[in-house]
């Protein structure tokens, strides 16, 4: 079997893009794939055309090899668009193996270690103004986790566009609003917050301090992870668990996190990391560690799909990644999708990866003008989404 050609397709849907690509063979048979670096869909689509040129008439069942050579054959091995490349045709490559030898990716990376994978979700896909009645909502539809963005209490803020961010003013919002679901849902409901790296060391640390009785599962990206030693003052000074990882490129950036105890959860995105390949050996480093894995997965059907197959097989599995937006998503351009049960799925039973995805629907989805959101202080600095 030999690749015969790969297509991209920057498709736009909820305002955003999605990264997809399809390898197709002379077997007839093909896979698709997905890039996880949001709003910078053209990079990626230029990498894709650089590897095209010596990915044609490779064997793609390959994987580890090719997985190997896009990583590596640089100079400059790594980096963002390079590793997101990298995951959409890993992705694809599995979805192919799966499909010819008709099995679910699930069973080539080692067979089923659970019955269903289960998920957590968003605040906002629950009712009510605040985060209390959002969470009130939720677990009566039968969800028993549920995360939360960090927000200022200033109705100009908005969490999808340009806004004033003011870290101690959505510190003290935040802390009494997590407080209130807390008594409002009882001991026994998980509840976590993802800060997407906004605050510093010290701001992290006063937030963890506020709400040390709250009991999270896990403070997700409280600050910025280029600096491990800024994580490493942040655990002395605090106990709380912390989720890091979503926006790692490659397995390498994620060893000193797990080496030196600054991550309990680790966040690797299948779409970002390098795809399964990269994926798997990240749970492998982690679990010579004891942690768990808790897949980033707001990229679409492909990436939801692809981490499903993940925490599927992997033994050291927490929680996914469930996006409110994902019931929303075309049937028209993916028009076999996973079915979420409840709060979980069952073990997908189809080949590949067991979805779809049909380029003849594009036409309806042209790409979106789409830039993440520039925050401000309210001085005019700039700071992080």
């Amino acid at each position: 079997m030999k690749i015969t050609d790969i297509k991209t397709f920057i498709v736009g849907i909820q305002g955003k893009n999605l990264f997809v690509i399809k390898v197709e063979t002379d077997k007839g048979v093909y896979g698709i794939g997905q890039g996880g670096t949001t709003a910078r869909e053209s990079s990626m689509n230029g990498m894709i055309e650089h590897m095209r040129d010596f990915l044609i008439g490779k064997d793609p069942r390959r994987i580890e090899d090719i997985n190997q050579e896009l990583y590596r054959s640089q100079y400059y091995e790594g980096g963002t668009i390079i590793a997101a490349a990298t995951s959409a045709i890993d992705i694809a490559l599995w979805d192919i193996l799966g499909k010819y030898l008709n099995v679910p990716v699930w069973q080539l990376l080692g067979g089923a270690t659970r019955r269903h994978v289960t998920c957590f979700i968003d605040g906002p896909a629950g009712s009510g103004r605040s985060f209390a009645d959002q969470a009130e909502d939720l677990v009566g539809k039968g969800w028993k986790t549920i995360r939360f963005l960090p927000e200022t209490g200033d109705p100009e803020f908005k969490q999808d566009r340009d806004s004033i961010f003011e870290p101690w003013e959505s510190i003290y919002w935040t802390a009494d609003q997590i407080k209130q679901v807390r008594q409002r849902v009882g001991p026994d409901i998980q509840l976590a917050i993802d800060y997407h790296h906004r605050l510093n060391v010290a701001e992290a640390a006063a937030f963890c301090q506020r709400i040390q009785d709250v009991n999270l599962l896990f403070l997700e990206e409280p600050i910025r992870s280029e600096s491990p030693d800024a994580y490493a003052a942040l655990r002395k000074m605090s106990p709380m668990p912390f989720a890091i990882g979503e926006e790692f490129s490659g397995i390498y950036v994620f060893a000193p996190f797990i080496e030196q105890g600054l991550a309990n959860y680790v966040r690797l995105d299948v779409c970002n990391v390098g795809g399964f390949t990269a994926a798997r050996k990240v749970a492998a480093m982690a679990e010579a560690h004891y942690l768990d894995i808790v897949p980033h997965t707001p990229q679409g059907s492909i990436c939801l799909a692809a981490s499903v197959h993940l925490c599927a097989a992997i033994h050291n599995f927490a929680i996914l990644e469930y996006n409110y937006l994902m019931p929303h998503l075309p049937v028209d351009l993916f028009p076999k999708q996973l079915d979420l049960q409840g709060d979980r799925f069952p073990l997908p039973q189809d080949p590949g990866l067991g979805i779809d995805f049909n380029e003849e629907a594009i036409s309806e989805y042209p790409p979106a003008r789409w830039e993440p959101p520039h925050c401000l202080r309210r001085d005019g600095a700039f700071t992080n989404w």
